[in-house]
């Protein structure tokens, strides 16, 4: 009985952990939409709902404490449950970084700079798709997702690199648009490190299949 309830708690917790998950997937993906359309009415709805990601932090961390209290998990089940607190460290901070991207969006002027057309959708759906990925290599402990997630990360900071790299040359050729150029920094920065936070979360899928915690 004892076995099949710890099965049962451990299912409710994947639960969780993916709904924080898919809720932070959105988060990205609304502050980059806020960004390109200027809503700011968006913008506030997607700063406003960190809340929500802290809030879902805090009920899965009291979760994993009652299992860990109650149940006493020993072997695979103790790790399954010490890695989604290592986890859902990364997710909040996910979520931060969307909220801060969406905190941006009323700073910005209508002003274009280059890689709002080009480089800053793709960069937004590479953090959408890094981070769905690790979701999903962690949900189903799939160490080739997660690999191949930890290797999109160098597409991401490929991007990043090519970004600020133009963003300076837009500068040099026009300092009224600095202002702007320097929140577009702010906002590829943090589109860097949600994909750094991607994989970390991959590190822990690897770590919960080997028990040897690797940084890659």
């Amino acid at each position: 009985m004892t076995v099949y309830k710890l099965d049962v708690e451990l299912n409710d917790l994947k639960l969780e952990l993916l709904k924080m998950f898919r809720f932070v997937e959105e988060m990205i993906e609304q502050s980059i939409k806020a960004l390109l359309e200027r809503d700011e009415e968006l913008a506030k709805k997607v700063y406003e709902a960190d809340t929500f990601v802290d809030q879902a932090e805090l009920d899965i961390e009291r979760h994993c404490m009652k299992i860990m209290l109650k149940m006493q998990p020993v072997a695979k089940d103790f790790r399954d449950v010490s890695t989604v607190l290592k986890v859902i460290t990364d997710i909040e901070r996910i979520g931060d970084q969307a909220s801060d991207i969406a905190g941006i969006v009323p700073q910005i002027s209508d002003n274009k700079v280059g890689c709002e057309k080009t480089h800053l959708p793709e960069m937004g759906r590479l953090a959408v798709e890094m981070v769905r990925d690790s979701v999903n290599s962690f949900i189903r402990q799939d160490v080739e997702l997660a690999e191949k997630t930890i290797k999109a990360d160098d597409i991401m900071d490929s991007k990043f690199e090519e970004v600020k790299q133009e963003l300076i040359n837009e500068i040099k050729e026009n300092s009224a648009i600095a202002d702007d150029a320097i929140m577009f920094m702010m906002i590829v920065k943090y589109l860097e490190r949600i994909g750094d936070h991607a994989v970390n979360v991959c590190e822990w899928t690897d770590y919960n299949n080997s028990g040897e915690h690797r940084k890659f």
